[in-house]
């Protein structure tokens, strides 16, 4: 399976798991809890998706490396304590507790979260030493004397043999007490992340022409070479960086990253053309509906590869605009609610300045989102819009204060007033990007008509989650002329649903 699918196996096992009957115990006991055991080759992204699905799940994520754990750091220093027996005292060998198991109640005691996944990434590469005691833990969830806390899922990751000498193979009676799962490279399934993961829009393009090159695992004479799903984002990365600061991407940057010179190589050629391609056809002009005669003849003449290429520029640009607008969206709703929130306790805190009011919510609010922020339970952008707001609500009081403001009906009219400012903000981003996508489909209409470009560009704006969220809210008629028959699956439908718990939130302050 791919690794979306893998997710929602996951997912469907920690609901498992962690369902409980009438009485508060867990339906299926914790004996029974088999550890799940992912496999499957490096860099495809299995420990993102760990990050991902104690998220969705609201619970607790403890990680480590297997490989860099001792017997020691895994199963604790032993030490002499007494006991007795049969009325007489022995000297008997105990252990510390474990790092890993510490690590795990630490972590319950940081976020206040009792349940959550232990990820052991690595673990069939463990030493020979810690071998025993892992295979102990895998089937009986304890190291030593030591056992998991209840609530606490087992979750294992490991590469198949002929991507690592190093590791060993799991016997019968360990395997018949995991839930296995073999995840394989997919980049479809990759490229819906990647779209709203923001990367880079020439990789993208790059991989949608050349898909056998998303993912190589090779052995030569001159040894290993390689290219993985964590190689291209990790890519991806570094040039946006260098592109803000002015830096020129090379073939030798690119092969920092893909460790297969022959992927490296077509790659950087690659990236030169797309360069040169967003000059040529000025996709600036395109998206502002300015472009010229000459754009679309050239178009017309060019090479499938080269239309694709300006397909994926245009996509990408218009990725920036949808998610742009998003963020501004985001950002106007969560301030609303804090602002809700605001009014509502000073109008109940009659007898209390609204400087009190205020900063003891406001720090009500920042201490519930470290937590949140130590839990990994935000997303990265849900940490910044959480920031933001609250750090908008921090001005509107020291504001107030340096302006001496007393009552606070007038507190929260000065806030209101701000607050439109953000709500102007989120109408003008809405409105770049719908007229943008307007002016893409009116140049590709001119060029190609209804073709096969047409599909593919309708094709591809239905994978990217911004284009999805964007046009279920805000609507595009010329996407729904060309997709007449559009099923959502299920991940649109959710986003469908939040568009509407949205809009149903964004009710007047007044």
């Amino acid at each position: 399976m791919n690794i979306e699918q893998a997710k929602q196996e996951i997912k469907h096992a920690v609901q498992a798991y962690l369902a409980k009957d009438a009485y508060g115990a867990y339906q299926i006991p914790v004996v029974r809890q088999r550890p799940l055991l992912l496999m499957g080759a490096p860099g495809i992204g299995k420990t993102a998706i760990m990050e991902q699905v104690t998220r969705e799940c609201n619970i607790a994520l403890v990680s480590y490396s297997i490989t860099h754990h001792t017997r020691q750091s895994a199963i604790g220093l032993p030490f002499i304590s007494h006991k007795y027996y049969g009325g007489k005292e022995y000297a008997v060998t105990e252990y510390t507790m474990s790092e890993i198991i510490a690590a795990v109640y630490d972590k319950m005691e940081e976020t206040g979260l009792q349940e959550g996944i232990l990820f052991l990434d690595e673990i069939n590469c463990v030493s020979e030493t810690l071998a025993p005691a892992m295979l102990q833990f895998l089937q009986a969830k304890t190291f030593g004397s030591h056992r998991m806390p209840e609530g606490w899922i087992i979750v294992a990751a490991g590469n198949p043999p002929e991507y690592n000498k190093s590791v060993r193979e799991f016997d019968i009676v360990t395997l018949d007490r995991v839930k296995k799962i073999d995840v394989e490279p997919d980049f479809e399934a990759w490229k819906e992340y990647a779209w709203k993961q923001g990367l880079h829009g020439a990789i993208l393009s790059y991989l949608e022409i050349k898909k056998n090159h998303f993912y190589a695992m090779e052995t030569t004479v001159d040894g290993k070479r390689f290219v993985t799903a964590r190689g291209w984002e990790d890519l991806s990365n570094i040039m946006q960086v260098y592109a803000s600061l002015d830096i020129a991407v090379d073939e030798g940057l690119v092969y920092q990253y893909l460790q297969h010179k022959k992927i490296a190589k077509d790659f950087a050629n690659y990236l030169d053309l797309y360069e040169k391609y967003r000059t040529d056809y000025r996709i600036g002009d395109i998206l502002a509906g300015q472009y010229s005669k000459g754009a679309v003849e050239k178009l017309q003449q060019a090479a499938f590869d080269e239309r694709l290429s300006v397909m994926g520029l245009l996509l990408s640009r218009l990725s920036e605009d949808f998610t742009e607008a998003d963020d501004a969206d985001l950002r106007a709703v969560a301030l609303h609610g804090m602002l809700k929130e605001c009014k509502a306790r000073l109008q109940a805190a009659t007898e209390s300045h609204w400087a009190v009011v205020l900063g003891s919510y406001l720090e009500s609010e920042w201490q519930t989102f470290e937590s949140q922020r130590a839990a990994n339970l935000l997303e990265r952008k849900q940490e910044q819009t959480k920031r933001f707001a609250l750090q908008q609500i921090e001005e509107d009081i020291q504001q107030a204060k340096a302006a001496g403001l007393q009552d606070a009906n007038a507190v929260f009219d000065s806030m209101k007033t701000k607050f439109q400012d953000v709500v102007q903000a989120r109408t003008q981003a809405i409105a770049a990007a719908s007229q943008a996508l307007e002016n893409a489909f009116a140049f590709l209409e001119e060029t190609f008509g209804a073709g096969q470009e047409m599909v593919i560009f309708i094709t591809e704006l239905t994978a990217n989650y911004y284009s999805v969220k964007f046009i279920s809210a805000h609507g595009s008629e010329k996407y729904y002329q060309y997709n007449k028959e559009l099923l959502f699956d299920e991940k649109q439908k959710s986003i469908l649903d939040d568009i509407e718990k949205a809009k149903t939130e964004m009710t007047l302050l007044f």
